[in-house]
């Protein structure tokens, strides 16, 4: 770690990168050294909002959030060393993919920007998921768009480009409608091999939208796609100046392509190398897994995406992990209160439950559990009920209660991880785990390595998340070898020396969490009856 004298150094001569991710709920800036570690931040609390019954944010919040932002970094840097900022080496900028942000000629907003968490375009996700032969989840962009031409909406006509949160940001600040890899995987689907926008599914679509005459062809108004180290402009007087309104900040400064948040998570946690994936588990669970092919054909339950250097990614997102075992958590809390343990510690209590969990039988001695608070598209729910059944026989004890609730939190993700790795034989390496699931040390890594039969990794980066990710995107860019690929920097000039744990699937554990799959599967039906009579 630099000393505070030589980080000074670093931020007055304008060596240090910055990252700026827009997640759901929260802004965030991180400054880094040359060696890639933080040295500031700032942040920047916003919610979407309800109107006209589309989930949204305003132009003036994200241009509010964005200011904000910075100027919380720039009092933080300030503080800590001392100094203005006036330059950065290299700059980037991510944000929550998919939506629909869509410009006419003159750059102005034809309708509030549709965020990735509206769930209204479903006949247009099913038409183009057939159309070519691809699944279009319906937060895409080219769901978004021809759902609105569906609908018949009259600004369709008037649209000359679209683009994400990202790259509409990106071109405020810079002039330039372009799109990182891993972000314009979630408009509209790539073609691996030429790392751009699939040319015969455009054609198709095009071909779907003759009949309606506009005076757009659908490459005319997507962003121009660019990987992961390539220039993607510098910030202009006009951008330096929303990024800062006081001035301070200098035009000029180098900028990578813009990207998701998926793609910056990929390289927070190291894993954007082919048959590498990563676990985000909280209070919704996702994982990735970078693969070697294709898939042999589209799956409901699978979204494909890529990584910001252009390789295939299979994506299961659920929406319900640790809610309910929280809940259940909890639960233990008041009881101990209730004997007189005034001030219980959360991280003591979690801690003794979880490991008691290890304790129990690898199938859970028959218990059954769902953790759905809400909905569950991959098991094709629409609202959930949480729900706890045994048996009279079956083995009730702590840890098989314990264990039960930790193998459910991911049982829908093992539901599409077992389409993956059974029936498309994709072989993972390892997984990197991050999020509350894996606080504990050891056994949520336990539970997911016997989920996913691979050895699963936590490194203690994994904290600092996307921002940080992006920031280290930027830096790629600014100081890549020749032909360096993104998985070899970070493995040589991020990771390297990196402190972490892993955990390898215990043959045991894998064949009863099997076995417990096998009874989730058929206990379905449980769950709809307790959401058609409660």
């Amino acid at each position: 770690m630099r000393g505070k004298e030589e980080i000074k150094k670093t931020i007055e001569e304008g060596k240090a990168v910055l990252g700026i991710e827009f997640g759901s709920t929260r802004i965030k800036a991180v400054l880094i050294d040359e060696d890639k570690s933080p040295i500031a931040s700032g942040s920047y609390d916003w919610e979407n909002q309800l109107v006209d019954n589309i989930w949204t944010y305003s132009m003036e919040k994200i241009q509010n959030g964005l200011q904000g932002c910075y100027q919380d970094l720039v009092k933080d840097v300030e503080a800590k060393y001392d100094v203005k900022l006036t330059k950065f080496a290299a700059l980037g900028v991510s944000a929550m993919m998919h939506g629909y942000l869509a410009f006419d000629e003159n750059d102005k907003l034809l309708v509030p920007f549709r965020t990735w968490r509206n769930t209204i375009t479903e006949e247009a996700s099913e038409k183009l998921t057939e159309l070519f032969s691809y699944h279009i989840p319906q937060r895409w962009s080219i769901a978004h768009l021809y759902q609105a031409i569906l609908n018949g909406e009259e600004h369709v006509k008037d649209v000359r480009y679209i683009t994400t949160l990202a790259g509409y940001i990106h071109w405020k600040l810079t002039g330039k409608k372009v799109l990182g890899n891993g972000d314009a995987a979630g408009m509209f689907p790539i073609d691996i091999a030429t790392k751009k926008f699939n040319e015969k599914m455009m054609d198709q679509f095009d071909e779907l939208t003759a009949e309606k005459n506009f005076p757009w062809k659908i490459r005319e108004i997507l962003p121009e796609v660019l990987v992961a180290g390539e220039d993607a402009g510098v910030l202009t007087e006009e951008g330096a100046k929303l990024l800062d309104p006081t001035g301070t900040l200098q035009s000029g400064i180098p900028m990578c392509p813009p990207e998701g948040d998926a793609g910056t998570g990929m390289v927070a946690t190291n894993s954007v190398a082919v048959r590498t994936g990563n676990v985000s588990a909280g209070t919704s669970v996702f994982a990735m897994a970078v693969l070697e092919k294709d898939l042999t054909k589209p799956y409901e339950e699978i979204d494909l995406v890529t990584t910001p250097a252009g390789d295939l990614v299979a994506m299961v997102h659920c929406n319900n992990c640790t809610s309910d075992l929280n809940a259940w958590v909890n639960l233990f809390k008041e009881f101990a209160q209730n004997f007189g343990v005034e001030d219980v510690d959360m991280d003591q209590l979690y801690g003794t439950l979880y490991n008691k969990a290890l304790e129990g039988d690898k199938d859970c001695g028959g218990l059954l559990a769902y953790n759905y608070f809400s909905g569950e598209h991959i098991t094709g729910f629409e609202e959930g009920r949480p729900l706890f059944v045994r048996k009279p026989d079956s083995n009730f004890n702590l840890a098989n209660f314990m264990r039960v609730h930790l193998y459910t939190a991911l049982g829908a993700l093992k539901t599409g991880l077992d389409i993956l790795m059974k029936e498309e034989d994709v072989k993972v390496d390892k997984m990197l785990g991050h999020g509350g699931l894996f606080k504990t040390e050891g056994v949520g890594q336990k539970i997911m390595a016997a989920a996913v039969n691979a050895p699963v990794s936590v490194m203690k980066t994994a904290g600092e998340g996307g921002a940080w990710g992006m920031a280290i995107l930027a830096a790629y860019m600014l100081d890549k070898a020749e032909d360096e690929t993104l998985d070899t920097y970070l493995s040589d000039k991020v990771f390297a020396g990196e402190e972490g744990t892993t955990i390898d699937p215990d043959e045991k554990d894998v064949e009863g969490f099997d076995e417990f799959i096998k009874q989730y599967q058929k206990g379905l039906a449980l769950e709809r009856v307790a959401i058609d009579v409660m």
